[in-house]
């Protein structure tokens, strides 16, 4: 099997990470003809993470933004994969301004499914979000479950998700779509959950938790994210959402007593502070169909994921 693919929003947290699996893994590595990475670097993408394969033939980066339909057009029509991880997806600031949330999340999406489109047997993989669900009490979503986002940045996915299926009904592209947890790995930004609990034990000041600190959420370790959406590339089908979990539910009281522990922290500095407009109380993804359809299924135990973090985050 020889694929060229083109990953936009490569230069970020899980693109990045992907993109490093597909130069090193060694049964991706295997499959790789070329590897052209889309990123615009904003503040959450970073070249470091991805330069030291510019050694590597097959490798190429493009700076752009994925609204540039002209610059990725014959990047897209002589490849056979567009996967798409680019994305604006800091929910709160898409409460503070939400306009680049739709012009990344779901313009952009617009525009590389036009760019596919026109490319006839170029397939592509939309990489989405458990959010597009909104708030679950009890129980755990499925792929059929009803889309109820709740915040401009859980929109905009939840838009770009039906687009996408649109493109595979109206035109006959070849589109899937992956909807996975919370991540949490190396490289992730400063102002995700995880890395600023570590970062405020590692400092002994105080960790902000919205509200009672109660809400819950199902956590995924980034490289379980990148198989999913390999074996999405693999195994999946055009039309069909595949939900990539993680398996781990914890509320963020309980999230940070874990982190602590494995810090030797016995009493953590907490501060709770007003809870943000629209916060969805629990996530939670079935991923049944995953497991039974492409063959996925998480490696990686919570704790043994958070020591390796510990040891990276300074």
């Amino acid at each position: 099997m020889h694929m060229r693919l083109v990953v936009t929003g490569g230069a970020g947290f899980i693109g990045s990470r992907f993109v490093e699996q597909c130069m090193t893994n060694k049964d991706m590595s295997e499959a790789i003809d070329s590897l052209v990475v889309v990123d615009k670097l904003t503040y959450a993408g970073n070249y470091s993470y991805i330069q030291h394969f510019e050694a590597d033939p097959r490798f190429h980066f493009i700076h752009t933004d994925i609204n540039d339909r002209d610059v990725l057009r014959p990047y897209v029509a002589n490849s056979d994969w567009v996967i798409n991880f680019a994305a604006e997806s800091h929910v709160d600031r898409s409460l503070n301004d939400p306009t680049e949330f739709i012009e990344s999340n779901f313009v952009g999406v617009f525009n590389l499914l036009e760019l596919v489109k026109e490319s006839h047997n170029v397939k592509f993989l939309q990489v989405s979000t458990d959010e597009v669900y909104g708030t679950i009490a009890k129980g755990s979503w499925d792929e059929q479950s009803p889309l109820q986002p709740r915040s401009p940045y859980s929109a905009s996915k939840a838009s770009a998700d039906l687009l996408v299926l649109a493109y595979v009904t109206s035109f006959g592209i070849d589109g899937r779509i992956t909807r996975c947890s919370n991540n949490f790995g190396p490289r992730q930004h400063p102002e995700k959950m995880i890395p600023t609990i570590i970062q405020h034990l590692k400092n002994g000041t105080e960790i902000p938790v919205y509200g009672d600190g109660n809400n819950v959420r199902d956590w995924l370790f980034v490289d379980d994210h990148v198989l999913g959406i390999w074996l999405t590339v693999l195994n999946g089908k055009s039309g069909n959402v595949y939900n990539i979990g993680g398996g781990v539910e914890y509320s963020n009281n309980d999230l940070i007593k874990e982190i602590s522990k494995s810090m030797r922290i016995e009493v953590p500095k907490v501060k709770y502070v007003e809870d943000r407009k629209g916060h969805d109380f629990r996530y939670s993804l079935n991923y049944q169909k995953a497991k039974k359809e492409i063959g996925y299924a998480p490696k990686f135990e919570f704790g043994e994921a958070i020591k390796v973090l510990i040891q990276q985050i300074q």
